[in-house]
């Protein structure tokens, strides 16, 4: 694999190739991954993977036309092939008014922090298996689990780099460790699954095999003997598993496209009151070793942290340079590069800054509650905010969780799921959006 250096400089030869060819203006991405991945299921080897990919994009701009295209064969006759069509391609596309590289004066320059992504050791083939094979045996070993679906630990590395014709070049490389375990518990109709996973940029930051695989067995367990909900308006408690998905919803419906389409929830709500005073959501871009760390963005601006969410209030959109052209604003650095095209729009490590009372606490008052751990489907609209989604989860009686309950749906609107959200202050800091126990008051149940 190419080192971030390489990379930068593959990213720059393409776009020195596209202006020879005659583009006003391009730009490059390339990246590069390897990863390997063994599972095993019931303690016998049942998949072993390797996977290696390169690929180059080109990004080409005739005045206000513009087009991409991308490639995995990387000699220099077929990246010049490459720059050819990405002209013709650009001549025969329609002009857009916003279509452009980022302004130049805002382009980030470095240096650029360590953000300690690499993780120089590389485990073995038989280190990953041995780690599979202790988590599935920890989970198996809880009292009331009967079968396995198996479970995986994988590494990986890749490489990702920038260049543009108006002077931006940067590449950076990063490192990847997962482990996970999915068990079955109970007998015929009566089964349940349940899982348990952890993934970091440094081997070292994942918890043992053992503590992971005990902890997706007495999930499972946790689940056996399930009731049903009644229907009506509760109070719903959600698990820092599953609360992170609303934090996604409101970082969607911050996205500058949805605004300029007028297609967001959030439209004409900026700095308006949508959570309770004090509330806070922080981005923060430059976490060392954050699952979405990133030195700058995908069309070469700085990432910086900031607040989201300040005292309850969005402190603004999220802009690539296309959506700030569209709404008269400065690009905010959240573009993101998946490949070709045009950048889409992501954000950085986000936490969900933690209130005072623990989860206990929060549920103590509940007379009669539910407490969600699992969510299905994806019955949320980003214009209306209206919210939909089957649930698992645990009855909550006078403060305390009453037993596994099942086959519901929790439904409401974000807005007003926003307005009365409390944080609990059990934080944890291991996933790209960390979010503690919430509360939501008032959604309505759909049960028996």
């Amino acid at each position: 694999m190419l080192s971030p250096e390489q990379a930068r400089d593959r990213a720059q030869d393409l776009v020195e190739r596209a202006r020879r060819a005659g583009a006003d203006a391009a730009d490059a991405v390339y990246g590069a991954n390897s990863s390997e991945g063994i599972q095993i299921r019931l303690g016998k080897l049942e998949d072993v993977e390797r996977s290696e990919s390169e690929h180059i994009s080109l990004r080409v701009f005739l005045g206000q036309r513009s087009a991409s295209i991308g490639s995995s064969d990387l000699s220099p006759q077929a990246l010049d092939e490459l720059a050819v069509r990405a002209i013709d391609m650009a001549r025969a596309a329609p002009e857009d008014r916003y279509a452009g590289l980022a302004p130049e004066e805002l382009l980030t320059r470095g240096p650029w922090p360590d953000l300690d992504l690499v993780d120089p050791s590389e485990p073995s083939p038989q280190a990953l298996r041995a780690m599979a094979e202790e988590a599935e045996d920890a989970a198996r070993a809880v009292a009331g689990v009967t079968n396995s679906d198996g479970a995986s630990a994988s590494s990986g590395s890749g490489v990702f780099a920038l260049a543009t014709s108006h002077g931006f070049a940067g590449g950076y490389g990063s490192t990847s460790h997962s482990l996970s375990v999915s068990v079955v518990g109970g007998e015929g109709a009566a089964k349940q699954r349940d899982n348990a996973w952890r993934s970091a940029h440094h081997g070292a930051d994942l918890p043992p095999p053992a503590e992971i695989g005990a902890l997706a067995g007495e999930r499972t367990v946790a689940r056996l003997d399930s009731g049903r909900m009644k229907s009506g308006a509760v109070p719903v408690v959600f698990d820092p598993r599953v609360a992170g998905s609303l934090v996604g919803h409101l970082i969607g419906a911050m996205s500058g496209s949805a605004i300029a389409r007028r297609s967001s929830f959030l439209l004409d709500k900026l700095g308006e009151q949508i959570f309770a005073p004090g509330i806070t959501i922080v981005e923060d871009p430059h976490t060392p070793r954050g699952l979405r760390s990133r030195m700058f963005d995908g069309e070469g601006l700085a990432t910086v942290k900031r607040d989201l969410v300040a005292d309850g209030k969005v402190t603004g959109w999220l802009l690539d340079t296309a959506s700030a052209r569209q709404l008269g604003m400065q690009p905010t650095g959240h573009a993101a590069r998946n490949g070709g095209g045009a950048p889409g729009v992501s954000v950085g490590n986000v936490h969900l800054a933690a209130g005072p009372l623990s989860p206990a606490e929060l549920m103590a008052d509940i007379a009669d509650g539910v407490y969600v751990t699992e969510l299905i489907g994806h019955g949320v609209n980003g214009v209306t905010g209206d919210y939909s989604r089957g649930a698992t989860g645990f009855r909550i009686v006078n403060g305390e969780l009453a037993g596994p309950v099942s086959e519901f749906t929790v439904a409401g609107n974000l807005l007003a799921m926003f307005a009365r959200l409390v944080p609990a202050n059990d934080l944890e800091w291991y996933r790209a959006i960390n979010v503690p126990t919430v509360r939501i008051d008032g959604m309505t149940i759909a049960g028996d």
